[in-house]
C-alpha cells in the first residue's frame, strides 16, 4: 500500500524516559500538528491491540512507547521486540510523558509513531465487484474516521480524499478509525485529477444528492465495480462531480431532518451496496 521503498533498517533501541523536555518525546509531541506530519511522513496512534495489528499488516512503527507499567506484558515485549528488529525505538516512558503525548487524561498503555502510507490514485483500477468510496472535502476528522471504518467493516476497497479534505492522520481521525486505517488504503487527489481519473472507471459512479431522483434502494449496484461518491458535510456534491455520477441517488427522510450526518449516510449506502453486490461472509450460527 505503501509508495515509499522497503529499505533493511539497522537494529533499534530501547531507552527510559522521563522528561517532557526530551528531544524525542518533542518530536513526537509535534506530530499533532499537521505541519509536522506532513514534514515527518509520519503519524501517532494508540493501543496496543492497534499496534500489534498493524505490524502484522507490515506497516512501519519508527518509534514504540510504553508506560512504565507495561515492562513484563509479554504482549508488549514482544512488539517491542519486533519494533527493534525492524530498526524502530522503543522508549519506556513515564504516566505523565504518556498523557502528554497522547493529550489524554487516562492514556493507554502503548503508542506507535508510523510511517504515513497512501496509494497513488492511478494504481487505484477496481475491478469485478469491487466498491470504492470518494468523499468531497470532508471537514471532519471524526466523520473521515468513521467512514474508514465502515468501509474496512463493510468488505469496501478503500477511501479516495477529494480536495481539501481533513487529514487522515490527524490523531482524532485515527482514534475514529479504530485501527481500520491500518487496513484501508487512504487516496489523496485533487478535484481534476479525480474527475480525469473518473473518466477511466469502468463501472457504475452513485452519488448521494439531495435532488436525487432515484431511491438508493431501487438501484442494481451487481456486477461491476462501484464507486460511491459523498459530498462535503455543509455543501454536498459540487455541480463538477455531480455531473460525474452515472446515477444520483436519494436516501428517503421520514422525520423533520431533511439530511444525515456524512458518516451514517456513507453507511447506509454501504450496507445496501454490500446486500446486492458485495459476497457477504457467512454468519455462523
Amino acid at each position: 500500500m505503501s509508495t515509499a521503498r522497503t529499505q533493511t533498517r539497522a537494529p533499534g533501541r530501547v531507552r527510559a524516559v522521563t522528561s517532557l523536555a526530551n528531544p524525542l518525546v518533542k518530536d513526537i509531541r509535534a506530530l499533532a500538528m499537521k505541519k509536522f506530519r506532513d514534514q515527518q511522513g509520519a503519524f501517532v496512534a494508540e493501543g496496543l491491540k492497534l499496534v500489534i495489528d498493524a505490524l502484522n499488516l507490515g506497516w512501519t512503527i519508527r518509534t514504540l512507547v510504553h508506560a512504565k507499567a507495561g515492562r513484563g506484558n509479554p504482549a508488549v515485549e514482544k512488539a517491542a521486540s519486533r519494533v527493534v528488529a525492524a530498526g524502530g525505538d522503543v522508549l519506556e516512558v513515564s504516566e505523565k510523558v504518556l498523557a502528554a503525548i497522547t493529550r489524554r487524561d487516562n492514556p493507554q498503555m502503548v503508542v506507535g509513531v508510523f510511517t504515513q502510507q497512501t496509494r497513488p490514485l492511478n494504481q487505484v483500477r477496481p475491478a469485478d465487484d469491487e466498491v470504492w468510496v470518494a468523499l468531497d472535502r470532508v471537514r471532519d476528522p471524526g466523520n473521515l474516521g468513521t467512514v474508514i471504518r465502515t468501509v474496512d467493516a463493510v468488505g469496501a476497497k478503500g477511501v479516495i480524499l477529494v480536495g481539501d479534505s481533513t487529514d487522515p492522520f490527524a490523531i482524532e481521525t485515527v482514534r475514529a478509525t479504530m485501527g481500520s486505517i491500518f487496513a484501508v488504503p487512504v487516496v489523496r487527489a485533487s478535484t481534476d485529477a479525480f474527475l480525469e481519473w473518473r473518466r477511466q472507471f469502468a463501472g457504475l459512479v452513485v452519488g448521494t444528492h439531495l435532488k436525487g431522483a432515484v431511491d438508493y434502494r431501487s438501484v442494481d449496484y451487481s456486477g461491476q465495480p462501484v464507486l460511491l461518491v459523498m459530498g462535503n458535510e455543509q455543501q454536498g456534491l459540487p455541480d463538477a462531480i455531480t455531473e460525474a455520477c452515472d446515477r444520483l441517488v436519494l436516501i428517503p427522510q421520514a422525520g423533520r431532518a431533511d439530511s444525515l450526518n456524512l458518516a451514517v449516510a456513507t453507511g447506509v449506502m454501504l450496507f445496501e451496496i454490500r446486500r446486492k453486490a458485495l459476497v457477504m461472509p457467512e454468519v455462523e450460527r
